[in-house]
């Protein structure tokens, strides 16, 4: 999907209610854009992702999850089944968004520009390793390398900040990064 916009707000996306709409409503915030799967090893993340959303959420944060079901189909269900899930099981309340493509040439115009944007995620050579042990071999950059990696956006739309998927919500690297956006103005 492409979208020839000129920045993240540009970008159209759709709700995991299947509303269509637009990161606009997120201008001004710091954003921690993260695509996320049901079935995956990280998934307890979203525990922790939640927590993140309700402790800086009054300082104008925002977590965004984009479920995607591009490493091993971990992934599976409907938005409204992932939803759910998410729901029920972590509690989640911070904005989710409906299944897209992550990785590859149809990823989603939003990973597109992120990754571009930043190609490299601080943390990554782990989770390479980590691959080569398990006898596969890691997307090359500026390629997403499993679900659970994390964009963080300043307040006028920049990736400042991109962390490997086991980088887990409470990092002090990741927690230091998202209040130092904050107190940027």
């Amino acid at each position: 999907m492409t979208s020839g916009s000129s920045t993240i707000y540009d970008i159209p996306v759709r709700r995991i209610d299947g509303a269509d709409t637009t990161l606009a409503e997120h201008r001004g915030e710091v954003l921690l854009v993260v695509n996320v799967a049901s079935e995956c090893g990280f998934t307890p993340q979203y525990e922790g992702l939640e927590k993140l959303y309700e402790t800086y959420q009054g300082q104008g944060f925002t977590v965004l999850g984009f479920p995607a079901n591009d490493f091993l189909g971990q992934e599976p269900g409907s938005d409204a089944e992932i939803q759910a899930f998410c729901t029920a099981t972590f509690g989640v309340r911070f904005p989710m968004f409906s299944k897209v493509t992550v990785a590859g040439p149809d990823k989603h115009a939003l990973f597109a520009h992120l990754t571009t944007s930043l190609p490299d995620a601080a943390g990554r050579e782990s989770m390479e390793e980590a691959a080569r042990q398990h006898g596969a071999e890691a997307p090359p950059r500026p390629e997403i390398i499993w679900n659970f990696e994390k964009f963080l956006v300043s307040r006028t739309g920049e990736t400042v900040a991109r962390f490997a998927p086991d980088t887990a919500p409470d990092a002090p690297q990741l927690v230091t990064a998202i209040e130092q956006a904050l107190a940027d103005t």
